[in-house]
Formats: C-alpha cells, structure tokens, sequence
C-alpha cells in the first residue's frame, strides 16, 4: 500500500511493505522524498497493514515524525464514502411508487430509488431546486417538457410520476412515455442528489437513448462538474458523447486538464489494458484507436459507389 502527493512542487511517497517473502507478517515503512525520525531503540519491522489500506498504531511509537500518516488513510476513507455508483441495466418504470419517508443514499444501482431520492430531497430541498434542475435538463434535451411527482390521492403514500410532453400536451403516466426517459432519470437525479465533491461512476448512461440526448449528457456532466464540484466517471460506447465533450473542450467550455479518456483493449496475455487517449486543448485525440467507431468514411464511400453502380444498371436495361 502506498500514498503519493505533490506539495510545493515536490513529490512524497509513503506506504509499507513486506520485508522479504519469508516472512511476510514483517513490513518496512516506505518514504521517498521525506526522512522519518526513528525513536530510540524501536527499529524493528512494523505489523501488517490495518484494512490493507491502514497505516499499523505502531508507526506513532516507532516513529518521531510520522503522525500525519492517520491523515492520509482518513481522506482515503472519506473518498470512498462519496462515491456513487448507476449501473446499465436499470429499473423499468412503474404506474405507482411507495414511499414512507425514508431518505436513500442515493438513487440505487439499478435506478431503483430515484422516485424515493426525489421525494427525499424535498425534505432539505423546500423549493424543490433539485426536482427543477432535472425538469430542466429533460427539457433542454427533448424528452419531455415537464413532470409532476404527487401522492395519488390525500394522506397517501404512493406517488404517481406524471409527465407533460408539451406545454399544451395532458399529463400521462411515466410509463405511458418512451422508455429513455425513465432511463435518463436515475443518471440526472443522482447528479443533484449527492453530496457536492461526490465521485459518480455511470456505466453506460447512454442506454437506451437517441443520439441528440446522448450528446447532451455531456452538457450535463460538464454542468455538474463546473457547478457541484463533482468528479464523474463514466464507461461508455457513445460516439456521440464523446464528440460534444471534444467540441465544449475546443470551445473552452471544460479544460482538456479537467477530462481523461481512456480505451480499454485486451493485451496479448488475454487482460484488460487502458491506453490513455492523448487529448489537446482543441479538443484532438491525437492516438485514436483506429476503427473503434468502425470507418464512417469508408462507409458512406461504399455507400455512394453501390449506389451509382444500381443507378447505372437501371439505366442500361
């Protein structure tokens, strides 16, 4: 285990590891760039790690200068305490939602929760902000033009999700509507829901999505990103939100600095390996794998020329 930092143009290293493979309850503590102070008479191998990520109690007692070292294993705990998670494959929408007055997490990881989490938010969130950004994003991107969440009749605890299209349009049910805006949902509400400095990770929040709204998803999270100091990692297949990323970085909306991308192949051993995409300011990815988004040029060529082939034998009979 180790922990590495800059600080005033300098690089630290701390961690530990096993003395030798002999013994391997013996560890040594690690320290580039920084000179620890022994006490007296304690130079002997420090225990295992705590949790494997943990520095031992004993480095306190071992070590005059070390008591900073707790610091970094707290902020690594924080961190994983604010990550999120919304997998592919999410809940379908339903008529009908009960809710009594429990406040999740987050939205779950199929989606699950995101009816409870809007209702929930309400609790701290009197002028229903959250609720109007996501009405908000659903209506710049073309899905629909609004939605109201209310119980099904007074003193209930069910709530219908009711939908308008348009702005003359009657409310129907969420399942009365096309599917990828239930989709989207969990994907927009998780985004305002968590904890500012929260760390999101969707898998593929493209699913089931034109392509337009695949592209503005990349307005989205470059919003959340600038406005909730959010860090939001994404897996994705989409052409379409990788290009408008590349456009808002040529237009300066989001720095190149802010944003890694990286392709995942297999080696020749059979494992996973990610390549860095080389990104510039302009938004060029100068190492592009070659046919991953297949040769849209090579097609659209073919294309012509079965054309113009058909065309001419039409005209010769």
């Amino acid at each position: 285990m180790t922990y590495s930092f800059d600080y005033e143009n300098k690089n630290y290293l701390f961690g530990i590891e096993q003395q030798d493979n002999q013994n391997q309850s013996e560890y040594k503590l690690l320290s580039q760039g920084y000179t620890v102070k022994h006490f007296k008479g304690k130079a002997w191998p420090l225990p295992k790690p705590i949790k494997s990520y943990g520095f031992p109690n004993q480095i306190n007692s071992y070590y005059q200068n070390t008591a900073f070292l707790a610091d970094f294993v707290l902020a690594f705990e924080g961190l994983f305490q604010n990550i999120y998670y919304l997998g592919s494959l999410r809940d379908y929408p339903r008529r009908s939602y009960v809710w009594a007055g429990y406040q999740p997490q987050d939205v779950g990881k199929k989606g699950e929760q995101v009816i409870a989490a809007l209702l929930a938010s309400r609790t701290r969130d009197k002028e229903k902000k959250i609720e109007q950004r996501v009405a908000e994003w659903l209506r710049q991107l073309g899905l629909i033009y609004d939605f109201q969440l209310k119980p099904i009749a007074e003193n209930r605890q069910e709530y219908e999700l009711r939908v308008r299209r348009t702005p003359t349009s009657s409310e129907v049910l969420i399942t009365d509507v096309g599917f990828g805006v239930f989709q989207i949902l969990p994907v927009l509400v998780l985004c305002y829901y968590a904890p500012k400095g929260s760390t999101l990770i969707f898998e593929q929040p493209e699913i089931h999505l034109h392509p337009s709204v695949q592209a503005g998803l990349a307005d989205v999270f470059i919003d959340v990103i600038k406005t909730r100091n959010m860090q939001i990692i994404i897996e994705t297949h989409s052409e379409h939100l990788l290009r408008r990323l590349q456009r808002r970085i040529a237009e300066a909306e989001l720095q190149e600095k802010d944003a890694a991308l990286y392709f995942c192949q297999l080696n020749e051993q059979g494992n996973s390996q990610l390549i860095p995409l080389e990104l510039d300011a302009y938004g060029n990815i100068n190492n592009w794998p070659i046919g991953f988004f297949g040769d849209e040029m090579g097609e659209l060529l073919a294309m012509t020329e079965a054309a113009i082939k058909r065309q001419k034998g039409s005209q010769s009979q």
